[in-house]
C-alpha cells in the first residue's frame, strides 16, 4: 500500500466523506504531515503550512504537480472540511487572522497528530476510536474559540449578525452601526457581506423591489442601505488597503443598477 493509500485509508477510518477521501485530500494530509514516502506515520509533524506550501510539497515529494489556480479547491473542499472535523486548525499562530489573508495556514490538530503516529501500530485502533469519540468535544471547544474571534455588528431591526475576524469586517461593522446612523438616518440595511460568507445579510424583497438583482449578489459592494425617506439608495465599499471606488468600479456599479 503506498503512502497516499495509507492516507485515504486514515481518512475513511475517522469517519471524513468519501469526496475528502480522494487523492488530494490525501496528500495535504500528508504535506501537512511532512510525511515523504519512506518518512514512517510515528515521525510525524505539525508544522504551519499555507496552500501554496502544501502544492509546493506535494509536487516535490510525491511528483503530483497543481497549478496555483486550484488553491481554492484545496481550501474549500479539503481544508474546510477537515478543519471541521478537528483534523486541523485554521491560523493557529493568529486566530483572528482575517479569512481572506494571504497568510492564511493551517496544521494539524495536536488530538490528530497523535493518533496518526500510531497509525500502523497496535495501538492505531485504539487512538482513531479515541480521537472519533472526542470530535464532538474538541469541535464545540474550537467553535467557541472561534466565535470569540468574531465581529458583532447589531442591524436595524435590533439583531446581531456575526462577521468573520479581520479589519474589512471591523470597517463594515462601523458602516453599519456608526456610518449610517450619521450619513443616512432611518436607512435600512438591504445587504451586508463578509469575507468568508458573501451573503451574511440580503433582504431579498427588498432589493428587488428596487430593481436589483439579488441572483448577480457577487457584483454587490459590501453594504447596501437604503432611504426610502428621501428615495436614496448608498452604495458603499469598505476598504482598508485601497483607495477611493475607481472610474472602472463605479461604472460596474451603475451598469448593474
Amino acid at each position: 500500500m503506498t503512502k497516499i493509500e495509507q492516507a485515504q485509508r486514515v481518512l475513511r477510518e475517522i469517519g471524513m466523506p468519501a469526496r475528502q477521501q480522494n487523492e488530494v485530500s490525501a496528500l495535504t494530509l500528508l504535506a501537512l504531515a511532512n510525511l515523504q514516502t519512506k518518512t514512517p506515520w510515528r515521525e510525524a509533524e505539525r508544522r504551519l503550512m499555507r496552500i501554496h506550501d502544501v502544492l509546493q510539497f506535494c509536487a516535490e515529494a510525491y511528483r503530483k504537480e497543481y497549478a496555483e489556480n486550484t488553491r481554492e479547491v484545496f481550501r474549500r473542499q479539503v481544508m474546510h472540511q477537515f478543519e471541521h472535523a478537528r483534523v486541523v486548525d485554521r491560523n493557529p499562530d493568529d486566530p483572528a487572522r482575517p479569512t481572506n489573508s494571504g497568510l492564511t495556514c493551517y496544521a494539524l490538530t495536536s488530538e490528530f497528530l497523535e493518533a496518526i503516529r500510531q497509525y500502523g501500530s497496535r495501538g492505531w485502533r485504539l487512538a482513531r476510536d479515541a480521537f472519533v469519540s472526542r470530535q464532538g468535544q474538541l469541535r464545540d471547544t474550537y467553535e467557541r474559540r472561534h466565535q470569540r474571534q468574531r465581529v458583532p455588528v447589531r442591524v436595524s431591526d435590533g439583531s446581531v449578525l456575526q462577521l468573520s475576524p479581520g479589519q474589512h469586517n471591523q470597517l463594515q461593522a462601523k458602516i453599519v452601526e456608526e456610518f449610517a446612523s450619521e450619513f443616512a438616518p432611518g436607512a435600512t440595511l438591504l445587504y451586508l457581506g463578509d469575507t468568508a460568507e458573501k451573503l451574511l445579510y440580503v433582504d431579498e424583497p427588498g432589493l428587488e423591489s428596487l430593481g436589483v438583482p439579488v441572483t448577480e449578489h457577487e457584483k454587490l459592494p459590501d453594504v447596501v442601505l437604503y432611504d426610502a425617506k428621501r428615495e436614496w439608495l448608498y452604495l458603499v465599499e469598505a476598504a482598508t488597503t485601497h483607495g477611493p471606488v475607481t472610474p472602472k468600479r463605479r461604472h460596474e456599479l451603475e451598469q448593474f443598477l
